[in-house]
């Protein structure tokens, strides 16, 4: 498990592209990932590159970082395959529903979505310090992924029936990998 930074940058920023290259060419150990909607891109640096986080953390309209923490990792039943497509889901939870949330995420949700054929990562992060507070991270084969069955089946749990409605400030995202 990794700790990581998140950039994010709103794709009306003026500076995403130059930032994303000239992060990129200081370390090719730097993912990017371009929202399938063109609003966003997310790139993201392990923990030990902190100092680039640092020097770029400069306030810059439509940037923003984020340190997240890796409270779980799974590799897929694709691993070892290609992943261009990231799919992250963005959450707070109702405070007395967050003991749940991570029972749920940890026992269920993310093991049942890592064993989907397609999936090749699963991770959780959480953010400490901001908002939205977790984040889920699928590494995936191809966006068709989602719409499986073995997919949907893990999704229409009882228990995810139980956990979803206590979720507010939520995102979800499909990206497709950058060049680098």
């Amino acid at each position: 498990m990794q700790d990581v930074w998140l950039l994010k940058l709103d794709a009306a920023a003026v500076v995403a592209d130059v930032l994303r290259r000239e992060l990129q060419s200081v370390s090719s150990e730097l993912r990017s990932w371009q929202a399938m909607d063109g609003a966003l891109t997310y790139i993201y640096l392990p923990s030990h590159l902190a100092p680039l986080a640092r020097i770029a953390e400069v306030p810059r309209a439509g940037v923003e970082w984020r340190q997240l923490a890796c409270v779980q990792h799974l590799d897929g039943a694709s691993f070892g395959e290609s992943a261009p497509f990231h799919y992250v889901v963005e959450t707070d939870v109702l405070p007395r529903q967050e003991e749940e949330l991570n029972a749920w995420y940890s026992q269920e949700h993310l093991p049942g979505l890592a064993a989907v054929p397609g999936t090749v990562r699963a991770a959780r992060y959480v953010d400490a310090a901001g908002s939205p507070r977790y984040y889920a991270c699928y590494d995936l084969v191809s966006p068709d992924t989602l719409g499986s069955p073995p997919w949907l089946a893990v999704r229409a749990t009882a228990w995810s029936s139980r956990v979803r409605p206590a979720f507010t400030n939520t995102r979800r995202t499909m990206f497709r990998r950058t060049p680098a």
